[in-house]
């Protein structure tokens, strides 16, 4: 566990007072830069001590096998696992002939500062040797937003006590050590030495190692740069071999002086492009950076971060933690996607090797709307990725017997890599949230040539994958049988709820969309009659309900099995998925995450009020949040159904999970879709965002805990902002053609300038629901 004591909190960045070692794997994913190409861990600069060792590229994977005990047709026999590339943030440095190694000597101070508006981070430290020598080190380091290729290290050293020799050694290292794995099946399968020597070149300040993997065949590139700048007399020098490139700086400096060393380095890899085209574009890529300079590139970064904050940034007064905590989300989702290009979204971004670096329906889920409302371009880059992963996706419907499309559980190039099926293969819900994601893109952007090049392929495999997976009883209706939900304690049902409304939305916006793009629905053989049968079966979709308790079933006869025994289950037997055979959890009414509770989420339109509040109570008391992807939704739905103070404790939980590593497997990486949750907890929960036949809708309501929240969307070629207090909400139209929403089913006119004020109506406290024992949301009060 991370203590909260262990950061300062404020609003703009987390700052780490002093080193801590016990929690060093931690920090690395907190203080990790990406800009969704180029992930770098915040290791320190100098290597060692470590945690975990990182640097990744975004697509770049080795194969490695999947055995099975028994084989069957259609498992997968090959995964795909994210590798380590190579490190290019290595700076050591020797004071007087000694390592500058934390381990050893006095540490006087030690500082780490990432900072949410430069998208820096920095270090500060100020140490003497085992010899007496004590010196400060200050390092800055960037993975640049705007030069895509590009991350860069300011790395400077000055003596405080004597004259004294340094020499700071810059690498380029390939292949690292990487410790064991715990066994914990959220960890990656990290796989040693993946990257086989093809090129390795060093000359004066530049450094440049090529790799291949051996059995996925990417081809990497890094080069770097370097600029000095010191005392008279310093001297430089380079050396490679095959897995390592090292550049030398060697000098005398006084107290007072300081040697600085600059670092661009660069990254590429491809799969088809030849050995020296690649090196060449790393060589350009370091000229732009060197066109740009350490200062140009600093400054760059503040303007598009300045930019991002003026679309998406979260004002929250009350709570310095969640403050905090949502910049800190809403930075680490803009590094995840960003730059990403026609690339996934991995469920730990790239911060870490956990999951095996693969992509989840989370990012379509979770990630992708908060992207749609703030830095659109990134989702329909994210999406144009799925598109080009359509190939893999229709073969495995095929194999599947199917029509259509299956998009895999989790992937890294478009194949399937799950080898547990029933919750894998049978969550066909991934192709809904794929759905979802485009048509909301579309609607919310106007971007029609994205809608007739891509959103129709993706929403007419989608729903021929639907029709084909379904059936029609003898009454008419349409059921969707054998299939798993996004709760994974439940597996194999039929008529998952989620699944269903998911599935007919798909369906009837998979009609409207080839209606409105003839020529699309031509070129994909789509005609009147299969249109007719998709908008029958949406017509037709079976909706369990259960008369006796009035409420919605999670799956058809779910709530005729048992309850799980939570009064016998012990605190630390929890993830159940850990402790408990999967046998006795599909048998059982227990829930891992929010399933029908996301269905009230993502399809309100589908329930009425009290509806809502019945399903709400009755699955609180089943769902044991051992999934991180649970809180957030819950949040928003305790806040629809007027459980405030229940929604604000599921915000701390969802949007403090890794500052205080709640789940303790933060040191795999981020868990980026909870982070995105925080954002969905304030503007979707607190705020009452909703996008209802084509109009934004705003039910805004605070806990006792904020007496202010601010936000603002974009959506419909207009900027929005939106100021809530305990009592009123303030709409401002900041830019774009004048507009309707909606204020708690009221219609609000907005002009270009025009801010309307509305009160908040009278809210009336409802009887908090239970949730099982020992599994209640840790109450977040207020500093």
């Amino acid at each position: 566990m991370i203590t909260q004591s262990g950061f300062t909190t404020e609003p703009w960045q987390v700052r780490e007072r002093s080193l801590h070692l016990d929690v060093l794997p931690q920090t690395e994913s907190l203080f990790a830069l990406s800009n969704g190409h180029i992930g770098w861990r915040g290791n320190l600069d100098e290597g060692e001590p470590h945690g975990l060792p990182g640097s990744y590229l975004n697509g770049v994977f080795e194969l490695r096998p999947m055995p099975y005990a028994e084989e069957a047709y259609g498992f997968p026999d090959v995964g795909e696992s994210v590798i380590n590339v190579t490190n290019g943030k290595l700076m050591r440095l020797l004071v007087d002939d000694e390592p500058f190694d934390l381990r050893y000597g006095t540490l006087h101070h030690h500082e780490r500062t990432l900072d949410f508006r430069t998208g820096q981070l920095s270090r500060t430290v100020d140490w003497t040797s085992p010899a007496g020598r004590r010196v400060r080190v200050r390092s800055t380091r960037l993975v640049s937003l705007t030069q895509r290729a590009v991350a860069a290290i300011r790395y400077e050293v000055e003596p405080l006590s004597h004259e004294t020799r340094v020499v700071v050694q810059s690498e380029l290292v390939a292949n690292e050590e990487l410790p064991p794995t715990d066994g914990d099946p959220r960890g990656a399968t990290m796989l040693q030495s993946p990257l086989c020597p093809e090129e390795h070149f060093a000359t004066d300040a530049y450094l440049c190692l090529i790799h291949k993997t051996a059995k996925s065949a990417l081809r990497v590139a890094v080069a770097a740069e370097h600029h000095v700048d010191g005392p008279d007399g310093w001297q430089g020098s380079s050396e490679a071999e095959p897995d390592l490139a090292r550049y030398t700086v060697v000098g005398r400096l006084r107290p007072g002086q300081r040697l600085r060393v600059d670092k661009s380095v660069a990254y590429g890899w491809s799969r088809t492009r030849s050995l020296p085209a690649l090196r060449d574009q790393v060589d350009a890529a370091l000229a732009a950076a060197r066109h740009t300079g350490w200062q140009g590139l600093a400054d760059e970064q503040r303007q598009r971060l300045d930019e991002f904050w003026d679309r998406a940034d979260v004002e929250v007064r009350g709570d310095q933690r969640i403050q905090q905590a949502v910049r800190f989300a809403l930075f680490h989702v803009l590094q995840a996607g960003d730059r990403a290009e026609e690339q996934p979204i991995p469920a730990k971004g790239l911060t870490g090797p956990g999951y095996e670096g693969h992509c989840f329906w989370d990012t379509e889920a979770y990630i992708l709307p908060i992207l749609t409302y703030t830095d659109p371009a990134a989702v329909a880059q994210a999406l144009r990725w799925r598109h080009s992963t359509l190939g893999s996706a229709q073969e495995r419907a095929r194999e599947l017997g199917l029509a259509g499309a299956a998009f895999p559980w989790r992937t890294i190039a478009g194949r399937e890599c799950s080898g547990y099926w029933p919750a894998g293969a049978a969550a066909f819900h991934v192709n809904a949230a794929i759905a979802s994601a485009a048509v909301r893109y579309a609607a919310c952007t106007g971007d029609e040539d994205f809608e007739r090049d891509i959103g129709v392929d993706l929403l007419v495999n989608s729903a021929r994958l639907w029709h084909s997976l379904g059936h029609h009883d003898d009454a008419g209706v349409f059921h969707i049988d054998g299939v798993t939900g996004p709760d994974e304690y439940s597996a194999l049902m039929d008529d998952n709820l989620y699944t269903n409304l998911m599935a007919q939305q798909n369906l009837r916006d998979a009609a409207d969309t080839v209606e409105r793009h003839p020529d699309a629905a031509r070129r994909l053989g789509v005609d009147e009659g299969q249109i007719r049968c998709w908008r029958r079966a949406a017509d037709a979709m079976a909706v369990p309900y259960g008369k006796e308790l009035q409420v919605h079933e999670q799956a058809a006869g779910f709530t005729r099995r048992d309850r799980w025994d939570f009064a016998a289950t012990h605190p630390d037997q929890y993830p159940l998925m850990h402790h408990f055979h999967y046998f006795a959890l599909y048998r059982s009414q227990v829930i891992k995450q929010a399933d029908l509770v996301l269905a009230l989420f993502l399809r309100g339109d589908a329930f009425a009020e009290e509806e809502t509040a019945r399903a709400f109570a009755y699955y609180e008391e089943l769902t044991v949040r051992d999934s991180s992807l649970s809180a957030a939704c819950q949040a928003v739905i305790a806040a629809r159904t007027g459980h405030l103070d229940l929604a604000y404790n599921y915000l701390g939980e969802t949007s403090l999970i890794d500052l205080l590593d709640l789940e303790h497997n933060t040191r795999d990486g981020l868990h980026l879709a909870s982070l995105a949750g925080s954002w969905i907890a304030l503007v979707a929960g607190f705020g009452g965002l909703r996008r209802q036949d084509g109009m934004l809708s705003f039910a805004p309501r605070l806990p006792d805990h904020l007496f202010r929240l601010a936000f603002r969307v974009t959506a419909f070629g207009r900027r929005i902002s939106v100021r809530v207090t305990r009592d009123a909400a303030e709409y401002t139209l900041l830019s774009g053609e004048p507009l309707v929403i909606r204020h708690h089913g009221e219609k609000v006119r907005l002009a270009d300038g025009d801010t309307q004020t509305r009160a908040l109506p009278e809210h009336t406290p409802r009887r908090a629901p239970g949730q099982p024992k020992g599994r209640e949301p840790v109450p977040f009060a207020r500093d």
